[in-house]
């Protein structure tokens, strides 16, 4: 019944703010025109349609938001108004009391605000969907005072994300059983897999130490600087972070009037990407302008500012050596090895031609190559793989959906920052180094380390084991040897005996018919 009734209230939203209208006016046919104007009588629509469907969103939840957010990044796909409107959920998201946020503080620390903060600004500086944030100053235990951003977990989150959660687990349920293409999408653990990534999302304590491990990763590759946490104030719903000054990437204007090369940022932010996938297998995964500021410090000039590490997605080994050698084949336009790596993989039912996927994926790929990304619609590109997946069945990797968000994300960033940018080529080097990384010798050499402990605590016992190998083993051998040969005679004293009964049987028998012959004879 809770599953019904916010399916209930998700419609009453989308009346009370015209979506039906928005959607149906997008199409064409006559019949659909009369019908937009039957829904719509009776309501004041006089707002703007993108501010409509952002407050929308915006009532809806922090499900909502998070789409909302996602599709604002996509102007390629989007007119406009749409697009500008939807920008505004990226940090603008309405703000909740500020007294509330400051109860939180002291509940988590128990103690008042007061005695935790040197000074608490109390007017937020930023909202999302999840927390809003505001600025204080800390004083450390060594007497140093420092600026810091106060991240505060927005009241009730876990309640509305579960209600939201359960039902869009049972319309996949709905859709897996009532379609057997459906299955081959894997819509149930789509959505489990985004359930796990909401909820870790509400542990703010992960979410720093997911900031801690970024920033040790992306520590020697002065592009990027990841916020240092307290760990003494981080709390699931309060966390204590370095205050960072720079500038919001969406302004644009404000970064070439100071200086910024814009499409050295673009070719930046892709270098970033493909090191957080590849390198580490652990990326930000909510790579929206929101989260991303430029810094025009003079020391750090030009480098990206990464904030909000909620949503991290991870690969295995194996997951990024098969990415890593699909993108590698891409560039080189391989299709055949694209083709073989996907029946490898077990993402295509075996019995597959490959002469066929081959083919299919040349298709889609092949009119892509050699543009700017002006040119280029990964969304598209996207689309058309998805009808040859359905067409050849290749299951979908649900471990994979955050990395395809992230990637339709670092698109639309890219459009904005430099739309000449060839994405093919900027990320052909890297991708070439990785992987003669990997099976070159400085792989060997990195094992050869990670293994060394090992080897410190075995080398020095070597000469020993060796020792003791040479001096005792032979002697064991006779021993089984003998053993071996003790049993082996007793085995076949056993079948002698056997035989031999056998044989002492048959001529019993022989003798006992050749006497009753001779008596009745």
């Amino acid at each position: 019944m809770r599953r019904f009734y916010r399916g209930i209230f998700i419609v009453l939203v989308a009346l009370r703010y015209g979506l039906d209208e928005l959607v149906l006016s997008s199409f064409q046919k006559p019949w659909l025109r009369v019908l937009t104007r039957i829904v719509s009588f009776g309501r004041k629509l006089d707002a703007p349609r993108g501010q409509r469907l952002r407050e929308a969103l915006e009532s809806l939840g922090p499900i909502f938001v998070k789409f909302g957010q996602v599709l604002s990044t996509r102007r390629d796909l989007l007119p406009p108004d749409i697009a500008d409107e939807l920008a505004w959920l990226q940090d603008r998201v309405p703000p909740f009391d500020s007294r509330i946020a400051i109860a939180t503080i002291e509940r988590a620390f128990r103690r008042p605000v007061g005695e935790v903060f040197v000074e608490f600004d109390e007017t937020p500086v930023a909202s999302a969907s999840i927390a809003q944030v505001h600025f204080a100053t800390l004083r450390e235990p060594g007497g140093l005072v420092r600026e810091v951003a106060v991240k505060v977990l927005r009241p009730g989150m876990r309640g509305l994300i579960e209600k939201d959660l359960e039902l869009m687990a049972m319309m996949a349920a709905w859709v897996e059983n009532l379609s057997s293409d459906a299955k081959r999408l894997k819509p149930r653990e789509v959505v489990a897999e985004f359930d796990k990534y909401l909820h870790d999302e509400l542990d703010l304590v992960r979410e720093a130490a997911n900031a801690a491990q970024l920033r040790r990763n992306m520590s020697k590759l002065d592009l990027v600087m990841i916020p240092e946490m307290f760990w003494d104030f981080c709390h699931p719903e309060v966390i204590v972070m370095e205050r960072m000054k720079g500038v919001p990437i969406a302004q644009l204007d404000r970064l070439r009037t100071a200086g910024v090369d814009i499409p050295k940022l673009a070719r930046d932010g892709v270098t970033i990407f493909f090191t957080q996938v590849f390198r580490d297998g652990f990326f930000h995964a909510d790579m929206h302008p929101g989260n991303i500021q430029i810094s025009l410090d003079p020391a750090t000039f030009g480098r990206y500012i990464s904030l909000d590490f909620g949503i991290i997605g991870t690969l295995t080994e194996s997951d990024k050596e098969y990415l890593a050698q699909n993108f590698a084949a891409f560039f080189r336009r391989d299709y055949k090895r694209v083709a073989e790596l996907h029946l490898e993989s077990g993402w295509v039912p075996e019995g597959t031609r490959i002469d066929e996927l081959e083919a299919a994926i040349r298709t889609v790929c092949e009119p892509y190559f050699d543009r700017p990304l002006k040119e280029i619609s990964l969304g598209m590109v996207l689309m058309r793989l998805f009808q040859t997946s359905r067409r050849f069945h290749v299951e979908i990797q649900p471990q994979l959906v955050l990395l395809q968000k992230t990637l339709l994300n670092i698109e639309g960033l890219g459009r904005q920052l430099d739309p000449e940018l060839d994405l093919w080529h900027t990320a052909k080097p890297f991708l070439e180094k990785w992987m003669s990384d990997q099976i070159g010798p400085r792989k060997l050499l990195e094992q050869l380390r990670a293994e060394a402990p090992r080897y410190a605590k075995l080398l020095p016992q070597l000469p020993r084991l060796m020792h003791d190998f040479l001096e005792n083993r032979p002697a064991d051998h006779r021993r089984e040897l003998l053993e071996l040969l003790a049993a082996q005679k007793r085995t076949n004293r056993l079948l002698q005996a056997i035989i031999y009964g056998g044989i002492g049987f048959v001529l019993g028998l022989i003798a006992m018919q050749l006497l009753v012959r001779v008596r009745l004879f």
